[in-house]
């Protein structure tokens, strides 16, 4: 018998998750990156738990038109690294942004994701595309208005 000091955990069984698109035109990358984390995370639901993949789908179109404030369009720098002596490769942002605009995106959300399982989980459920076309029209995701802009 439950009483109401009984602590209720989310089961599989018990998510709905649902399918959203957001379009990034004239957004601001961090702010946009941190309301799809929240998104992905499943913190909008009220059956938030943070051990639970509770989270829902998220498609973001036009990932080309995304903005930056200040300077970073030539001050930020994107490191990576191939593995090899001497392998580090480095990219403006502006660079990036004209030749994959949607790994912006993806690095900056995936770095506010946790890290581990279920974080890498999490990050699975990011559509990202170049245009305003994507290749999940069979979903009937809802459009989502992002706070701000």
């Amino acid at each position: 018998m439950r009483n109401k000091f009984d602590t209720y955990y989310t089961k599989k069984d018990d998510l709905k998750k649902e399918w959203l698109l957001i379009d990034a035109t004239s957004q601001y990358l961090g702010r946009l990156s941190s309301q799809i984390a929240a998104i992905l995370r499943g913190k909008h639901k009220a059956t938030f738990q943070p051990s639970v993949d509770a989270g829902d789908y998220v498609i973001v179109i036009n990932a080309d038109k995304i903005k930056i404030s200040g300077k970073k369009n030539v001050e930020k720098t994107y490191y990576r690294y191939t593995g090899y002596p001497g392998g580090i490769k480095s990219q403006t942002y502006a660079e990036l942004l004209e030749q994959k605009p949607e790994r912006l995106i993806y690095m900056a959300v995936k770095r506010m994701l946790p890290k581990g399982r279920i974080g890498r989980a999490m990050i699975t459920k990011l559509h990202i595309f170049k245009g305003d076309q994507h290749n999940h029209m069979a979903q009937k995701p809802k459009k989502l208005e992002m706070a701000y802009k």
